[in-house]
């Protein structure tokens, strides 16, 4: 009995020293540093805070608007598909995180056998019931670390461009609802305009059938309101189109009291558009941390890529009662164990290992090259917005004027037409002008209002409900890395 206990002893004092060796350091070499080439400043920026910092409901200046965006965030189906995702990412860290501690099962068995003793031939049966650890690797060189470090970058990664889809659905959201606005707008004047034309075919119409004039006005005006009738139809199509559109977005048919009736004249509550730091892009835009969360996974690929190169220790152990009698299988006396560990010993594989350490920091580059091009294109978005927004008043003030000009000119036009002074081509070249100088103030304003919702959207807003909400990320395991060596 002494002699049982003293290698159960040893056992068990092997095991506890193992365990203890398992708590090493990764084998993940050192974190790449971006060169993204990031500009000190923005292109015309207003200072001040970042709109970015502002909840929807309070930049959004429409509650239906607002609503129609509660809708969406609750209805609509790539959201529905990422938030999945972020489910499946985290059962899989789960599982990773769960390969660093032992796996414990039940058996038992029953054994029927041919046995040859000094008694002469025979059968036997063996009964075993037991406990036992299944091949639980001792992580010296930490691999199943490094795999575990690399699920959990993976699901913070999934986490983030969640939050990109967020941002990006409002954005499309907003712009699909003032397009719904702005094709019924300009459906409005399309009918307006078709007023007029019919008006003036009718004037010409009778000053033909009178002989003041030839026939070539009557179908001069002919072709304007024809003209005329095929915009209209285009625009009802265009309507029926952004509320397709719109209702795709929010996930179901969006009530009508939360539709523009009117055209949108403002989409913000915000009199000023601040851009920020530069610095604070970095942090608002969580598709630039989804990059930073893959490039730390790919950096947990290399420390379990090399570990790979060394040997690998599992062990192995159980714990029952075994019997040739079922009626004494838990007597005393009956009780056995085991206890061992096992070695695999890399000697050659053709080179398969150390080219899988390549590939992993091949892709790790890969995933370097990426993050500091999301930077890059996440800048160039915001300057894209910025430029557009520093010269849209004076484009809209030149437009203005223009529709004045055009308006005034079909007035004093027509006046001359009626008094015999001039031709009807004056008057329906006049008209052709100043429809299209009021089409053209329709597409300035609707630029003017998506450009506050694309410039809102670049800079990382939309994540945040309320402004006094605090949006926070986990850090990286490389960040938590650098931050454990400092």
């Amino acid at each position: 009995m002494h002699k049982v206990w003293s290698v159960s002893g040893r056992g068990i004092a092997v095991s506890a020293l193992a365990l203890a060796l398992t708590a090493c350091q990764s084998m993940r070499g050192p974190e790449p540093v971006a060169q993204a080439d990031i500009p000190q400043s923005y292109i015309g920026s207003a200072s001040g805070t970042s709109v970015a910092e502002q909840g929807y409901k309070d930049f959004f200046a429409d509650q239906r608007l607002v609503q129609v965006i509660d809708l969406a965030l609750a209805n609509n189906r790539d959201l529905r598909t990422a938030a999945l995702n972020i489910q499946r990412a985290q059962q899989a860290y789960q599982i990773s995180e769960n390969d660093r501690l032992p796996t414990i099962g039940a058996s038992g068995s029953v054994l029927r056998q041919d046995t040859m003793s000094t008694q002469g031939r025979g059968a036997t049966t063996t009964y075993n019931v037991g406990l036992g650890v299944t091949a639980y690797e001792l992580d010296f060189w930490g691999r199943v670390r490094s795999l575990k470090d690399n699920a959990l970058d993976t699901y913070l990664a999934t986490q983030s461009a969640r939050d990109a889809t967020q941002i990006s659905l409002i954005s499309q959201v907003a712009q699909a609802w003032l397009n719904y606005s702005f094709a019924n707008a300009n459906l409005k004047l399309a009918n307006q305009t078709l007023q007029t034309q019919l008006e003036s075919y009718n004037l010409n119409k009778k000053r033909f059938d009178v002989g003041i004039d030839s026939e070539v006005p009557v179908r001069q005006a002919q072709i304007s309101v024809e003209t005329a009738r095929n915009d209209v139809a285009n625009y009802k199509t265009q309507v029926a189109q952004a509320q397709n559109l719109l209702n795709l977005l929010v996930g179901q048919a969006v009530p009508t009291n939360l539709l523009p009736t009117t055209r949108v004249t403002r989409i913000t509550n915000s009199t000023a558009l601040g851009s920020g730091l530069p610095s604070d892009l970095l942090t608002n835009r969580p598709d630039i941390r989804t990059a930073e969360y893959q490039l730390s996974a790919a950096g947990a690929n290399i420390g379990a890529a090399r570990a790979r190169l060394f040997p690998t220790i599992s062990l192995t152990g159980s714990a029952g009662y075994a019997s040739t009698d079922l009626s004494d299988l838990f007597k005393s006396g009956n009780f056995v164990w085991s206890v061992g560990p096992s070695l695999d010993i890399p000697i050659f594989d053709w080179g398969t290992r150390k080219a899988n350490i390549k590939i992993s920091e091949t892709d790790q580059q890969i995933a370097l090259s990426d993050y500091e091009k999301s930077i890059q294109t996440a800048f160039r978005e915001v300057n894209d917005a910025l430029a557009v927004r520093q010269n849209i008043g004076d484009r809209l003030a030149a437009q203005r004027r223009l529709v004045d000009a055009t308006n005034t000119t079909y007035r004093l036009s027509n006046a001359r037409f009626r008094a015999g002074i001039d031709s009807y081509l004056t008057v329906l070249d006049a008209q052709r002008t100043a429809y299209s100088a009021e089409q053209g103030l329709l597409l300035l304003e609707q630029a003017n209002l998506n450009n506050q919702v694309e410039l809102y959207k670049s800079l990382g807003g939309g994540l945040k409900a309320n402004t006094s909400d605090v949006v926070q990320y986990p850090p990286s395991t490389a960040e938590r890395k650098q931050s454990n060596q400092q």
